[in-house]
């Protein structure tokens, strides 16, 4: 089956074609590594999270019955229950209503946030970072996803303020991405496994 996927993440404005390419380069290298064949999976970066959920509503109504198409999104706050996404979007700052059509299986969230991903694979930071890096500063591995993304996103760039290519969103987050290895995500991150095996049924 055919999926698209729109995702949150790049920015947008002057810079936004670069950002987009870095985006769907850094996707599409961790989801080829999980075994996906890319020729199925069609990467939509799309910038706010607000673009996002309007593409996606915009997709859900013009695709066709062997496309499957879905949202790859920031969880922004720890998730109750990672099977049901549509509750937990309804339930936060977002307030969105479930679109007529929509299932569970088609929203993605990365709970927090994509530096969650990020600093579970604290292996790849230090291949990444090097002797600079102050793996200290890092999150414990334990319980990941219920910490909130602000402290996720500042212990990261805490860690790596001291390195010559210290963390920054977009600019160097997706090269990260792209590094990940994702087995090491999926033992981690229930979000992340719920991403993989949803993904895999899909895209036999």
């Amino acid at each position: 089956m055919k999926v698209t996927l729109f995702i949150e993440g790049a920015s947008i404005g002057p810079n936004s074609k670069a950002a987009n390419r870095r985006c769907r380069e850094g996707f599409s290298k961790l989801l080829e590594k999980c075994g996906f064949n890319l020729r199925m999976l069609k990467l939509v970066p799309c910038g706010p999270r607000n673009e996002a959920f309007d593409q996606f509503k915009i997709a859900l109504k013009e695709k066709s019955s062997g496309a499957h198409v879905g949202m790859l999104i920031d969880g922004e706050e720890p998730v109750k229950n990672s099977e049901e996404p549509w509750a937990h979007l309804k339930r936060s700052k977002d307030n969105w209503a479930q679109p007529r059509g929509a299932t569970n299986d088609q929203v993605f969230l990365m709970t927090t946030c994509m530096e969650t991903w990020i600093v579970a694979d604290q292996q790849v930071l230090a291949n990444h970072y090097g002797s600079h890096l102050q793996a200290s500063a890092l999150p414990s591995i334990v319980n990941l996803e219920n910490r909130s993304r602000q402290d996720i996103q500042i212990r990261l760039i805490k860690a790596t303020r001291n390195c010559t290519n210290a963390y920054a969103k977009n600019k160097r987050s997706f090269e990260i991405l792209s590094k990940l290895n994702p087995d090491t995500l999926e033992k981690r991150l229930p979000s992340f496994a719920r991403t993989r095996r949803i993904l895999k049924e899909k895209l036999k």
